[in-house]
This record gives C-alpha cells, sequence and structure tokens, in this order.
C-alpha cells in the first residue's frame, strides 16, 4: 500500500482542525446553488444517456454510481460501431489538423505592425510560445484534448480543468457528461461549474490534509481503513465578495470551495481562488444565450440514422440465421428427432407425400440490396461527422506525406465551410483561447517567460491559429492574392506600368502572415532597407568601376590616334592631309 494512503502514526488520536474549518463562508447559500445547477443539468442527462448508448457507450457517466466499476455494453442495442467509429476519426482529425503536438497550431503577435517589426519583440513572442508548446508537450494536454475532441460531437459539450501543476506547470482533469454542471452568466460566459466526485479516504487525506477532513475520514484514516469511498462537491464560481487588487486566495476573481457530504457547519475540504477561470466548457451550438449546454452536434443529427442502422443491420443478422438455420416444420411420419448436424440421418416414411422435415417457409435474402441500404445509411452517419476530410489528412499523415491546407481547401471545400463556424467558435473564449491564456498566465507567475521587451508595455497580445485546418480556411484569402498578382503581372506584358499597384513586400507579408510562417525568418522593414542599401551600393560601385574602364579605354584610344596623326607623313594624303586641308577651306 501507497505509503502516502496510510498512517504511520496510527495511536496518535489528536488532531488539530485545518484552516478551512468552521469558516464564515455560509455553506447553505453554496448547496442552494449547487443544486438549482445540478437539477438544470438533470434535465439534459436522458439526452445524453441515449447519446452514450448509440453514440459512444464508455463515455458519460450517470446516477453517481461508484467509480472503478466494470460496466457491461448493450450489444443488442448497438449491433453496428459505425458511429463511434466516426467519433474517433472526428477526434483524431481534429488533433491532428487543429491542435497537433507534431506541430505549431497558434503564434503570438500584436496589433501594432511596427512594433512587430522590432527583432527583439518577435523573439520574444517566439519565444512565449516555444516555452508554451513544451508545457503542452510535457503536460497532459493533449491526451485531454483528444477526450474532448470526443465529447464535443457526441455530447455538444465537452469539459477540462485546467489546474496548476509543481511538476509540468500546468495539469488538465477532463470530465464526461452527467459528472459535472454548468452555470453560465447573461454573455453565455461561464460563472459556475459545480462537480460531484467519489475520493477514498487515503486520497481526502492527502489531497486536503486530515485536519479538513470530516470526524468519520479521521476515524477511517487512523484506524488505516483508507480506501472507503467518500461523495465530495467542488464549486467553482465568480467571486462576488472579493475585495479588488486583495491577493490572497479568497479575493481572487474565481472562487474554488471543495466540501464532504455530511460534514455539516461552515466546515470546507479546501477553499482557493484562480486569477482566470480554469475550466474549459466548449459547446457545438445553443439555441439561446441562456443554454449553459451545446447541442445540435454531430452526434445528435446522427442519431436517427444511427437507430435506423441498428434496424437494418439487426433484420440483415435476423435474414442470415434464418437463411443459414432457418425455421423446419416436420410430420408425424418422422422417427425420432431431427438432426440438424452435418451428415445428420433423420428417419420418416418416404410412402406419405411431403413427409419428412422441411422448411417451414424460404427466406428469400437480398443480400446485396440489405449492404447497399447499410451502407448508404453509413455514408450519411459518415457526413455528420465529417469523415471524408478527417480521413483524407489521416491517411496523408500515416503515409508520411501530411495533407497541406491547400489540398484540404482545393479537394474539401464544402466541408471545410461547414467545419468553418464550428472552428472559430472553439478558437474563442470557451476552449482554445481560454486554455492559451491561462497557460500564458501560469507561465508568467512562474517566471517562464524571459523579460519583455519595453515596447510592448501595456499592449495587449493575440492569437493566431496557424494549424492546417486554420490555413484552409485561409487559403481561399490567398488563393484571391495570387490570382490578383498574376492577372496583373500578365497584363504588364502590355502596360509595363501596371506593375505599379502591387507593393509585393506586403503581398508576400500578407501571405506569410495568413499561412503562420515564424517571424523570426521574415527580416524586418528595417532590414530589407539596409539589404536593398547594401545591394544599391554595390551595384552602384561596379557601374561606377564599369564607366571609369570604359572612360580609361576610350582615353587610351584617343591617345593612340593622336600619335598616329603625330606621325603621319604630310603632303602623302593622309588623314592629317585631309584635316588640314579642310581647316584651310573653312578659313577661306
Amino acid at each position: 500500500m501507497p505509503s502516502a494512503l496510510v498512517n504511520k502514526d496510527a495511536e496518535v488520536k489528536t488532531i488539530t482542525p485545518g484552516k478551512f474549518y468552521n469558516t464564515q463562508l455560509d455553506k447553505t447559500k453554496l448547496v442552494k446553488r449547487t443544486n438549482a445547477i445540478k437539477a438544470e443539468g438533470a434535465s439534459w442527462e436522458p439526452t445524453w444517456k441515449e447519446l452514450a448508448t448509440y453514440i459512444y457507450p464508455t463515455k458519460g457517466f450517470f446516477n453517481e454510481v461508484t467509480p472503478n466499476q466494470g460496466s457491461k455494453i448493450d450489444h443488442k442495442t448497438l449491433v453496428d460501431e459505425e458511429a463511434t467509429l466516426d467519433t474517433d476519426t472526428f477526434a483524431a482529425g481534429m488533433q491532428s489538423g487543429f491542435t497537433s503536438p507534431a506541430r505549431p497550431w497558434f503564434r503570438l503577435y500584436l496589433d501594432d505592425d511596427a512594433v512587430m517589426e522590432i527583432e527583439d519583440v518577435r523573439l520574444w513572442l517566439e519565444d512565449c510560445h516555444d516555452t508554451m508548446r513544451d508545457v503542452f508537450q510535457k503536460s497532459n494536454t493533449y491526451p485531454v484534448l483528444t477526450s474532448m475532441w470526443k465529447e464535443l460531437p457526441v455530447f455538444s459539450t465537452a469539459c477540462a480543468y485546467v489546474e496548476e501543476d509543481f511538476y509540468t506547470v500546468i495539469r488538465l482533469y477532463n470530465f464526461t457528461a452527467g459528472e459535472y454542471y454548468l452555470s453560465r452568466d447573461a454573455q453565455g460566459r461561464l460563472n459556475g461549474f459545480y462537480h460531484r466526485f467519489w475520493m477514498k479516504t487515503g486520497q481526502m487525506v492527502e489531497m486536503f490534509g486530515i485536519g479538513n477532513c470530516s470526524p468519520t475520514v479521521q476515524a477511517e484514516y487512523q484506524g488505516n481503513s483508507p480506501d472507503t469511498w467518500h461523495k465530495v462537491n467542488h464549486m467553482i464560481e465568480t467571486n462576488d465578495d472579493r475585495i479588488p487588487f486583495m491577493i490572497d486566495y479568497s479575493n481572487m476573481p474565481y472562487r474554488s470551495v471543495y466540501w464532504e457530504d455530511g460534514d455539516g457547519g461552515n466546515n470546507y475540504l479546501r477553499i482557493g481562488g484562480y486569477e482566470e477561470m480554469p475550466i474549459l466548457a466548449p459547446r457545438w451550438e445553443i439555441t439561446t444565450n441562456a443554454d449553459a449546454y451545446g447541442k445540435g452536434g454531430s452526434g445528435w443529427k446522427a442519431l436517427g440514422a444511427v437507430k435506423e442502422l441498428q434496424k437494418k443491420k439487426k433484420n440483415l443478422l435476423i435474414a442470415l440465421d434464418k437463411k443459414t438455420n432457418p425455421p423446419l416444420q416436420r410430420d408425424a411420419s418422422v422417427v425420432g428427432d431431427v438432426n440438424t448436424l452435418a451428415g445428420g440421418i433423420t428417419t420418416f416414411s418416404a410412402q406419405l407425400p411431403n413427409a419428412g422435415v422441411k422448411e417451414t417457409y424460404q427466406v428469400n435474402l437480398d443480400i446485396a440490396a440489405l449492404d447497399a441500404s447499410i451502407n448508404e445509411t453509413k455514408q450519411t452517419i459518415k457526413k455528420f461527422f465529417f469523415a471524408d476530410l478527417f480521413l483524407m489528412m489521416i491517411n496523408a499523415e500515416q503515409s508520411g506525406q501530411p495533407v497541406t491546407a491547400y489540398e484540404i481547401a482545393e479537394k474539401q471545400s464544402e466541408r471545410v465551410s461547414k467545419v468553418g463556424p464550428l472552428l472559430e467558435l472553439w478558437q474563442g473564449d470557451e476552449f482554445i483561447k481560454s486554455l492559451i491564456e491561462r497557460t500564458f498566465a501560469i507561465c508568467v507567475r512562474k517566471g517562464l517567460f524571459p523579460e519583455p521587451p519595453q515596447e510592448i508595455a501595456g499592449m495587449e497580445i493575440k492569437i493566431q491559429y496557424t494549424s492546417v485546418l486554420a490555413q484552409a480556411q485561409k487559403m481561399i484569402e490567398i488563393q484571391a492574392i495570387d490570382a490578383w498578382a498574376a492577372g496583373i503581372m500578365e497584363e504588364a506584358s502590355i502596360n509595363p506600368n501596371s506593375l505599379d499597384i502591387i507593393n509585393f513586400d506586403e503581398k508576400n507579408r500578407k501571405k506569410a502572415e495568413i499561412m503562420g510562417v515564424p517571424s523570426s525568418i521574415i527580416n524586418s522593414l528595417e532590414k530589407i532597407a539596409a539589404l536593398r542599401k547594401q545591394k544599391a551600393d554595390a551595384l552602384a560601385n561596379a557601374q561606377k568601376q564599369e564607366s571609369m574602364l570604359a572612360m580609361a579605354e576610350a582615353a587610351n584610344k584617343g591617345a593612340g590616334a593622336v600619335k598616329s596623326m603625330s606621325q603621319a607623313p604630310v603632303g602623302a594624303g593622309s588623314a592629317l592631309d585631309k584635316l588640314t586641308s579642310a581647316i584651310n577651306e573653312q578659313q577661306k
């Protein structure tokens, strides 16, 4: 048994009450709010249960059953796992194409282009980005994101908890439908999270300290019984009682409270706080801004087709069973039992008409038609999960030649246009933006970033998404830029002045920005100007040298001509005679 779960000083009976015993925080108000949040969430559970049954049986946690218990999948209901496979494909595609561990999928930038041209600023932003990617890699961020990419298409809502961690900077805890409840403000922003879960005695003492646990837990722990399960409540909410600018936990923007079921009074396991809302709770779509949970995801829309598929598959299996093992009828002439084994013998009277054993009715099974109908339903389900788009990406990744944004935009433009609004939503405050901003803030508090340049003081750092899917959305803009420039350059063959309209530097910078090219490999305006001046100076020097050589050559030729003229004999019809004659004629 791990030492952390066993109290080695079991003979010590006196326990000093913890700091969260008999506090001023009114638990009755807290419990009242959590009950209200849970009641709202309970109205969604019938739908979530049905989605779990037909789409992904291993997702969802309902009825507060004791955890760590094996469960049986109902294969009488789910006989074809097409929707489950498509959910996995969706999750793998989103992970590979949107939040890939293998390549950069976001960058940090400033709106001020002039400041972004400063090399120290660009390099500092690159350092921050690289540090955050390293944090994501070393923590459990990507496995949790994969789980959330499965929850979203099934239940239309996903949820995870971003906590600071001593060893890996951050650690994420993912939740499944039925084990958490949410509340949002008038703007649809998350302002409440309630999680009711189970913990063992030893886990509670390890996490909260024995002095903050109830007398029941203390007695179990001292009695070396660390494996008894207890219900624990956890509420994170906007801290309306905070005093701004105070830095202690009770005055942080968000309050976090743990308490144990059955422990009366204002006793808590832990009271803490957060500078940022630590909960990620993306939704697929909503009907009204008051909806705390999402709806209308792939699983919701495909549920009818999934039920249809189960019906068709069951009918096919029944038909095949009847074809290969048909129902039989026997007459009175049959002696003994009917032997249906291979090579078996059944005795009957051959003298009676229609005597013996025969099929009760003929099963005329058109397997091809049934298979075609089943495949048609499967294709319908695949469309709801964008399977064609993600399979193309996954297959290309496995082949060692990852698909490019251009190929995605070229081959799957319809799918990209449909998934685009979802990407825009998930890049926002409910999901990826919050993950990046909270990670950034934690890194700042832990001193993981270098000292920022003075030029960015007071400026807002923004996020640009550079994943393959994000770039595929932007590829249309790049194609428009290239098509426009190509048209101008073609026209320039007739009218060279047409090129004057194109700012080639700005065109290339814009394309680099859209494509997410690292700023560290793009020269600043000052460096470009210096390079061009250096080239211009070199060209001017070369031209000057060439001109001087030409002048020297001309001078040498002139000197040679004068020498030839001076040596020419007079009166012999030489060039000098002709020149002298011409001068004399002009003087007359």
